[in-house]
C-alpha cells in the first residue's frame, strides 16, 4: 500500500497544526460559528444529533495494521469503544468531544491517516473494488489510479469548494464492485481493439432524493490523460453546477439540463486546453505509484496443501463460512477473506476496538499486514493461505466476526440513522435488528440465494437503498418513523434503480412485508435465478397484490 513521503507526512501534520489553532479560537468564542463550520467539515467533523462525528479517510479502503491498532486507541480513548465503517470506506467515531478533536488528528497522523475532505464540497475519498490486486477477472489493479487521484485531489485548491461533494469510483475490470455507475464519476478500466488499457468515463451517477445511473462520455481514455480529463469534467462542473439550490447541486443535475452530448462537448472544449499539461501522466509516474501495490511474495507451494479439503468435508458449519465468506485469489492456495461486520442483533459496519486490534493482529498473521473496508461496510484479509483457513475462521468465530451471511439478506448495509444522524428522518438500527431476528435461519438465506438489503435512514441514500436488490428508505410520517420498499435495484454492472412497491410501513411491519415480499420470490423464481433477475422477469405487479400495506 501506499507510503507517505516528506511532503505528505508535512502537509498532513500541518493541517493538523491548524486545525488545533481553529479549534482552539472557536472554543475561546473568537472564530464564529459559521466560520468554523466549514474548517470543521474540511476536516471530517460533523455535528450529529448527540456529539461530534469524526470521519477518517480510509483511501480506497486500505488500511495497516498498525493503522488498525491506531484506530482501535482512537475508539479506547476518546470515543465509546468502537467505530462504524462506511459506504465510503471510511470509518466514523460518533462520541468524540470537539476539544479532543485535534488530539486524535495528532495521533492519526502519526500513522499517516487523516480526515482531510471526508467532508465538505470537495472531491471525497476515491472508492474501488475490495478485491483489487487480488481478483482474477480484473484487467489491471485501480488502486495505483486510485492513489493518483487521491495525490491530485488533496487539497486541489481549484475544487475546494465545488457546488456539492463530489465522488469517484474505479472499476478494475467487466464486474463492477465499487458501485461505479452510481458515482459522480466512474471509471472503468478497459481495453480498446489495439489492445492498450486505458479507461471508460462515466459521469452524472448519483443517489439521494433524485437517483440517476451514470452516463458514459467517453468510451475510451488513455492512462496519461486521467488527471486531464478529471480536470476538465470538474472545470465544467464547478463552473456551470447550480449554487443557488443544493438540492439540484449534484453534478447529475447538470448533466441531465444541459443534456450528456453537450456535456461532453464542453468536457472536450476544456480538456482541449489542458490535456498536454503537466497534469499528463507519464508512465514513469504510473510505474512509480503502482510500486506500492505489488503483489506480495507469496508461497509457491500454497496449492500443494491438502489439509483444506479435510476440514471442510468434516465440519459443515465451516464449510458454509469457506463459501460464503471467502473469494477465489488469483494466486492459487490463497483466498480472500471477509470478515463480517454483520454479526446477529449487532449494529450493521460497528466494530469493536478489541475487534479492530484482533483484525490487526490476524492480518498480521495470515494476510502480510494489510486490511481492506469495502462499501458494503465489511473488512477483507485479501491474501490468506487456503491452509490457514480454518484456524482464522475459528478466532474470527470467538470474536463474533465470522457470521457465515455474506451476500445474504443479514449481510444489510445501514446507515446509523435517526440514533445518531442529525439528518435522518427515521431511524435505522432498531430495523435492522427486527429483520436480524426474523430472518435468523441461514439455511433459508442460503436458499434464497444472493439478496442485497441496503437501508438509510433518510433520502440522502448514505446506505444506497435505491440500488439495493431490496431497499428500505426511512420516512417521517407526523413524528412517526415508515419505511418505504423498493425492488430490483443493483450497484454492479447491470446497475438500475429499484422500484418503490408500495405505500410506506410502520417500524412494525418491515420485516413482515419483507417475509411476504420473498414468498413471493421464492413462488415465482425458476430454478438457480437470482433475487434480481426474478423481479425483472415477473414485474412488480405480484408484489403489489400481496406486499401492499393497509393504507394510513
Amino acid at each position: 500500500m501506499y507510503q507517505y513521503n516528506q511532503v505528505d507526512q508535512q502537509l498532513v501534520n500541518e493541517r493538523v497544526a491548524s486545525f488545533r489553532d481553529q479549534t482552539r479560537r472557536f472554543l475561546a468564542g473568537d472564530l464564529p460559528e459559521d466560520e468554523f463550520l466549514a474548517l470543521r467539515l474540511m476536516n471530517g467533523l460533523y455535528v450529529q444529533r448527540h456529539a461530534p462525528m469524526l470521519r477518517v479517510a480510509v483511501p480506497y479502503g486500505m488500511m495497516s495494521s498498525q493503522q488498525m491498532r491506531t484506530l482501535a486507541h482512537v475508539a479506547r480513548k476518546w470515543d465509546r469503544g468502537y467505530g462504524h465503517f462506511t459506504t465510503r470506506t471510511n470509518i466514523q467515531f460518533n462520541w468524540p468531544k470537539l476539544e479532543d478533536v485535534p488530539d486524535i488528528l495528532e495521533e492519526l497522523a502519526k500513522v499517516q491517516m487523516h480526515a482531510i475532505q471526508t467532508s465538505g464540497n470537495c472531491i471525497r475519498n476515491t472508492t474501488t473494488d475490495q478485491f483489487a490486486g487480488v481478483i482474477a477477472d480484473e484487467i489491471e489493479d485501480p488502486r495505483p489510479y486510485c492513489e493518483i487521484i487521491r495525490q491530485w485531489s488533496s487539497l486541489h485548491p481549484e475544487f475546494a469548494y465545488l457546488p456539492r461533494k463530489f465522488k469517484i469510483a474505479i472499476s478494475g475490470g467487466p464486474t463492477d464492485r465499487a458501485a461505479s455507475q452510481v458515482h459522480d464519476i466512474g471509471l472503468h478500466i478497459v481495453k480498446n481493439d489495439e489492445g492498450e488499457v486505458g479507461f471508460e468515463v462515466l459521469v452524472g451517477g448519483g443517489l439521494g432524493r433524485t437517483p440517476v445511473i451514470g452516463k458514459q462520455i467517453r468510451p475510451f481514455l488513455q492512462k496519461k490523460d486521467l488527471l486531464s480529463y478529471l480536470e476538465a469534467i470538474i472545470r465544467v462542473y464547478n463552473l456551470k453546477g447550480r449554487r443557488d439550490n443544493k438540492y439540484k447541486a449534484r453534478i447529475k443535475i447538470l448533466v441531465n439540463a444541459l443534456g450528456v452530448d453537450t456535456f461532453r462537448e464542453l468536457v472536450e472544449a476544456e480538456w482541449e486546453q489542458i490535456k498536454d499539461s503537466d497534469l499528463q501522466l507519464t508512465n514513469a509516474e504510473i510505474k512509480r505509484v503502482q510500486g506500492f501495490f505489488t503483489p506480495f511474495d507469496y508461497e509457491a507451494d500454497a496449492a500443494n496443501d491438502t489439509s483444506l479439503d479435510a476440514k471442510l468435508a468434516e465440519d459443515e458449519t465451516f464449510a458454509h463460512w469457506f463459501r460464503q465468506n471467502t473469494v477465489e485469489h488469483k494466486v492459487p492456495g490463497y483466498r480472500a477473506v471477509i470478515v463480517s461486520l454483520k454479526a446477529h442483533l449487532v449494529p450493521k459496519g460497528d466494530i469493536t476496538h478489541q475487534q479492530m486490534d484482533l483484525v490487526a493482529d490476524l492480518a498480521d498473521k495470515y494476510s502480510f499486514g494489510e486490511i481492506r473496508s469495502t462499501h458494503n461496510q465489511n473488512l477483507v484479509l485479501a491474501d490468506v493461505r487456503k491452509q490457514d483457513l480454518y484456524e482464522l475462521w475459528q478466532i474470527l468465530s470467538d470474536a463474533n466476526l465470522a457470521r457465515a451471511n455474506i451476500n445474504t439478506l443479514t449481510d444489510m448495509t445501514v446507515c446509523p440513522g435517526g440514533d445518531f444522524c442529525a439528518l435522518a428522518n427515521a431511524k435505522t438500527l432498531g430495523v435492522a435488528d427486527q429483520i436480524d431476528a426474523k430472518f435468523e435461519d441461514l439455511d433459508y438465506l442460503y436458499d434464497l440465494g444472493e439478496i442485497k438489503l441496503n437501508m438509510s435512514g433518510c433520502i440522502n441514500a448514505c446506505s444506497h437503498h435505491h440500488v439495493g436488490h431490496i431497499g428500505i428508505l426511512g420516512v417521517d410520517k407526523k413524528g412517526e418513523d415508515w419505511y418505504q420498499i423498493t425492488l430490483g435495484g443493483s450497484d454492479g454492472e447491470d446497475a438500475s434503480l429499484g422500484k418503490v412497491i408500495g405505500k410506506a410501513v410502520a417500524a412494525d411491519e418491515v420485516a413482515d412485508t419483507l417475509e411476504k415480499v420473498l414468498s413471493v420470490f421464492v413462488e415465482q423464481r425458476i430454478e438457480d435465478e437470482r433475487f434480481i433477475d426474478c423481479v425483472r422477469r415477473i414485474g412488480l405487479t405480484p408484489f403489489k397484490e400481496k406486499v401492499y400495506a393497509p393504507a394510513h
